[in-house]
Formats: structure tokens, C-alpha cells, sequence
């Protein structure tokens, strides 16, 4: 599949997204290139029937950007109580629903909208599905001062950790300041076991294991069709 049609695909599913947004509603938005399309689709919304939001809050300076140059205005987190939907994208998508999130290295701000959501819908296309988490490396947000020792234990976990970096060949920093660890293990064992671990390692700030916690995908399948698959 190459890049327009994959871009068609994610196109479509955003569109059907934007549909399921109420008026006067709290909203969460994600962050990547699937969400780039949902809120272009959000614009056209206001733009055609007057779609007003009570809030909206987002995980990325590049979706914010996006809003409000489409007049949205965007909230801090912690200005509001609850999201009632909140639509991202996925790395990976598991047949349970469960996900890999963070590729785009905003995996700390996407939990925290995630878990402050009454209902979550990821768009994805259909290059993300896999039957059993894997296939990405499945990110780790790690604080500065003890990431070395952090990296050594995965290792010998036989995690396969890789530090990711940004384009100039240097750690890659979080908008957080901190650094993250890609996980190469596929694919990733025992998902629940090992976000527990994770969970409880100090140092670690967060993961991109999402279980549990999406309602429904909206997936854009390459024949034409768009499937709306729910928990």
C-alpha cells in the first residue's frame, strides 16, 4: 500500500470519527497523522453546521496548532473534569482491542487524556491490526537520572531496548524532558505482565502499552470499506 492510499484510508475513517463528535461536548483529541485528518474533518463540521465544543483538550503542540487555526479553542488538562469521547490514533491495534501508542513520543499525555475519558475511539487503517501486540517497538518514557541503569535492566530482560533519537542523532527529549527507551521484543510478552512491570520500575514514567482501555476502532480497510469494531 503506498502513501496516498494509505492517506486515503486514514482519510476516511477520521471522517467517520468527526461524525460521532456531539455538539457542546468535552472532547479529547490525539495526536499523528490519522488525528491530522479527524480534525481537518472537525473543521469542516464547524465550518458547514456550527459544531461548538465545551472544551477540547489534546495531546500534541501539532494538534493544538491545528485547532486553532481551524478557531477552536484548546484547554489544559487540567482545566477540565472529564473528557466525554476521546479520538486518537494507534501503532498497533490487537484483535482484544488492546494498543501500542507513542510512536510519535507523546505516550504520557495520551494516557493521561486516555484514562480522563469517558469513552475512547481509535481510527485507524488497516495496516496497524495485528492479532497479538506487536510489530512496533512499544515505547518507554524514562527520567533523565537513572536511564542507563533503566536500559541495563531491559537488557537483561531480554527486552531488547534501543534508545530512540531525533534527527540529529541525539536522544530524543520528550516534551517532558525526559528521554525514551523502544522496546524491540516481538511480539511483546505477556502484555498485561509486562506493563505491570514496567508499571513498578522506578525510573519508568510511563509506557505505550494501552490495555483495557479503548471502546471502539473505526478501521479503514484497503477494499473500500470502513469496519466499526467495539468492545
Amino acid at each position: 500500500m503506498n502513501k496516498e492510499e494509505q492517506d486515503k484510508l486514514k482519510k476516511e475513517a477520521a471522517t467517520k470519527a468527526a461524525q460521532m463528535v456531539k455538539n457542546n461536548s468535552v472532547l479529547g483529541v490525539g495526536t499523528g497523522s490519522t488525528v491530522a485528518f479527524f480534525i481537518d474533518a472537525l473543521g469542516e463540521r464547524k465550518a458547514k453546521e456550527g459544531l461548538t465544543l465545551k472544551h477540547i483538550v489534546t495531546t500534541s503542540n501539532r494538534s493544538k496548532k491545528q485547532l486553532e487555526g481551524l478557531g477552536f479553542k484548546v484547554d489544559e488538562l487540567s482545566e477540565i473534569d472529564q473528557a466525554d469521547l476521546t479520538v486518537d490514533g494507534a501503532d498497533r491495534v490487537a484483535d482484544n482491542l488492546d494498543g501500542i501508542k507513542g510512536g510519535g513520543g507523546a505516550l504520557t499525555l495520551e494516557k493521561n487524556v486516555a484514562i480522563n475519558s469517558k469513552k475512547i475511539i481509535w481510527i485507524v487503517d488497516e495496516s496497524k491490526l495485528v492479532h497479538r501486540l506487536g510489530g512496533f517497538p512499544l515505547p518507554v518514557e524514562v527520567l533523565p537520572i537513572s536511564c542507563e541503569q533503566n536500559f541495563k535492566k531491559f537488557e537483561q530482560e531480554g527486552l531488547k531496548p534501543q534508545w530512540r533519537m531525533d534527527e540529529n542523532g541525539h536522544r530524543y527529549v520528550t516534551h517532558y524532558g525526559n528521554y525514551i527507551i523502544d522496546l524491540a521484543a516481538d511480539p511483546v510478552p505477556a502484555p498485561h505482565g509486562l506493563a505491570d512491570y514496567l508499571d513498578h520500575t522506578v525510573g519508568v514514567v510511563e509506557h505505550g502499552l494501552f490495555l483495557d482501555m479503548c471502546d471502539e476502532v473505526i478501521i479503514a480497510h484497503s477494499d473500500g470499506t470502513i469496519e466499526d469494531k467495539k468492545k
